[in-house]
């Protein structure tokens, strides 16, 4: 049976790549229509609807926070210490997710602010992550 750690690693690298298949299944729908030419995007979606550029934003948070947080993931796999990560693997896995779904439904004060507590609890559990990680080396 998988660790908690495990699950959590795979599904945020699964979670990034969601958020990346619906990113190009619309741009593969604008092109079709003929509304954006194949090479008319920008990595940030700009000129794009409101909704493509927090889903741009969203997916490029993913990717700010995988080396850093499944990175801390990886180490405690590979060496056997996963009894560190795996007690908040999941509330790690569900900050990442909620603050995603967040970010694609509004950038409101409030959704920011909500956003960013969803990423404070993240950092934090990195944090206890790695100090823990490093008492071991």
């Amino acid at each position: 049976m998988s660790s908690p750690s495990a699950i959590a690693l795979t599904g945020f690298i699964a979670w990034a790549l969601l958020l990346l298949v619906l990113m190009e299944i619309i741009r593969t729908a604008l092109v079709a229509s003929g509304k954006v030419a194949a090479n008319g995007f920008a990595p940030d979606n700009a000129g794009l609807s409101p909704f493509m550029q927090r889903l741009a934003r969203a997916h490029a948070n993913c990717l700010e926070g995988l080396p850093i947080f499944g990175g801390l993931l990886l180490v405690a796999l590979v060496t056997g210490h996963t009894s560190i990560t795996d007690p908040l693997a999941y509330w790690f896995l569900g900050a990442r997710l909620f603050q995603s779904l967040v970010h694609l439904v509004s950038v409101s004060a409030q959704a920011v602010s909500i956003r960013f507590t969803a990423f404070a609890v993240q950092m934090a559990i990195g944090l206890v992550w790695a100090f823990k990680l490093l008492a071991l080396v």
